[in-house]
């Protein structure tokens, strides 16, 4: 897998964190950090892809993950946990085409491991698993049906 998918992961991750916290918007801060630090047009697209669709998606995401994360409300995680899981849910349900659900899921483990805390490492683990394993598995079952035998 090319590297710059992992980079556009830190900066759509690092802009939506701000985001979390600011005035500006996921898309704002991603397109103010292109001016001193330029990404690469992948890289840019990629990660503009991710902020614009956690942006769009985000109501479902958060219900996801607050069916998923039953011990956490996801007005109280912390705001690092609830940022991975966003971007990471969006991927793996929205833009699956783009990466593997199982590079996604390391990926995201990968920026939890970098930004977050050892829990913040395994709720992303354990929410992300939770979901490859009911609702892509769900969702690949229901492919394969609807085509027929081979």
């Amino acid at each position: 897998m090319p590297k710059f998918f992992r980079r556009a992961r830190a900066r759509a991750f690092q802009a939506l964190f701000e985001a979390e916290f600011g005035r500006l918007s996921g898309a704002e801060v991603l397109a103010r950090e292109q001016e001193p630090r330029p990404m690469p047009d992948e890289e840019r697209e990629f990660s503009a892809r991710i902020v614009a669709g956690v942006g769009e998606h985000r109501e479902q995401l958060d219900a996801l993950i607050g069916e998923t994360a039953t011990q956490w409300p996801v007005a109280e995680l912390a705001p690092v946990d609830r940022t991975l899981l966003r971007i990471a849910l969006f991927e793996l349900l929205f833009n699956n085409a783009a990466v593997p659900p199982a590079a996604v899921i390391n990926e995201a483990v990968e920026l939890a491991k970098t930004y977050g805390t050892d829990g913040c490492r395994r709720l992303v683990n354990g929410v992300l698993g939770t979901v490859s394993r009911t609702r892509l598995a769900t969702e690949t079952s229901e492919t394969e049906a609807s085509r027929g035998p081979v």
